[in-house]
Parts: C-alpha cells; structure tokens; sequence
C-alpha cells in the first residue's frame, strides 16, 4: 500500500502491521492499533493508542515504522455513552 505524504494530527485511524511469524503454524501474524495520529514524517507513525472499552488498557504513545505499515483506515471517533 503507497502511505500518503501528509497525515493530520489528530486524526483517527486503524494501523495494521506486520507482528512476525508464528512459531505454530507459520503464519504471518498482524497487529491492528487504533489511536488519534501525533505526527508523521513519512518515516515514523506516531499515534496515540485509544485505551481499551472496557478499561483493560490505558492509553499509550506507539511509534510504528513506515515500512511495518501494511494498512493505514480512516476511523470514526466512539460514540459517547449517556452520562459521560
């Protein structure tokens, strides 16, 4: 996949990459992130990772390697939930 030259900051996005091979089967593994983009310099991705749903992980600051990236989708922001 060609990676585009300019990226907003803040956008949000699905980032897929490549996780290695494994160990059982042989297969290529993948990893998909979603987060809010902080920069990107045609290099380096540096996104803000969302926290999960359901409270199981905080947020966290990634920086992902232009070329471990296979897949890079434009993602609505969660609906907010009454009361919050």
């Amino acid at each position: 996949m060609p990676l585009p030259t300019h990226i907003p900051a803040g956008a949000r996005l699905m980032v897929r990459t490549l996780d290695g091979i494994d160990e059982v089967t042989g297969r290529q593994q993948y990893r998909d992130l979603i987060g809010h983009v902080r920069s990107w310099d045609r290099a380096t991705l540096s996104i803000t990772r969302d926290p999960a749903a359901n409270g199981s992980r905080p947020a966290e600051e990634v920086d992902i390697p232009a070329e471990r990236i296979l897949l890079l989708k434009p993602i609505p922001e969660r609906a907010r939930r009454a009361g919050k």
